[in-house]
C-alpha cells in the first residue's frame, strides 16, 4: 500500500472512530436527561416505571390539597376527570400560581406502591395570566 493511501485511510478510520464516541457520548447525555411524559391513566394502569425519573401531568383534585403542620410537606391527588388518580407527595414551596383545580405539571419519581414523589411542582396558566408585578405596575400608571 503506498503511503499516500495508508495516510487516507488512517485519517479516514479516525474520523469514523471519533464519530462514533461523540455520538455515544451524546446518546448517553440525551438518555441520562430525559423525562417521560406519563398521563395518570398510565401511571394507574402500571406502565409508568418505578423509581426511574419521570413527568405526570393532569389536574389537582379539589379537597386534596393537605399540608403538614410541621415543614414544608404536602400532598394532593392527581386526577385526568376520567377517573384515574393517584397521590403525589412533594416537600418544598408550591408554585405561586398552585391551586385545587388547577392543571400541573410533577417531575419525580413513583414508588412500589404508586405514590408519586414529586422533586418539582409546576403550575399551568393560560394565555390570559398575567404576572402581579405587572399588574401592579399598570394600575400605578
Amino acid at each position: 500500500m503506498r503511503p499516500l493511501r495508508r495516510q487516507r485511510m488512517a485519517i479516514g478510520l479516525f474520523l469514523l472512530f471519533g464519530s462514533a464516541i461523540t455520538l455515544g457520548v451524546v446518546l448517553f447525555a440525551l438518555q441520562e436527561n430525559m423525562d417521560l411524559f406519563y398521563e395518570p391513566q398510565k401511571i394507574v394502569g402500571g406502565e409508568a416505571p418505578i423509581a426511574k425519573r419521570i413527568r405526570a401531568g393532569g389536574m389537582v383534585e379539589v379537597g386534596s390539597l393537605a399540608h403538614e403542620p410541621e415543614g414544608l410537606a404536602v400532598s394532593f391527588v392527581l386526577s385526568d376527570l376520567r377517573g384515574s388518580r393517584f397521590e403525589v407527595r412533594y416537600q418544598g414551596i408550591l408554585p405561586g400560581l398552585f391551586r385545587e383545580g388547577q392543571g400541573v405539571l410533577v417531575v419525580g419519581q413513583l414508588d412500589a406502591s404508586r405514590v408519586f414523589y414529586a422533586k418539582e411542582v409546576l403550575a399551568k396558566h393560560d394565555e390570559n395570566y398575567m404576572p402581579p408585578e405587572l399588574l401592579d405596575m399598570g394600575e400605578d400608571s
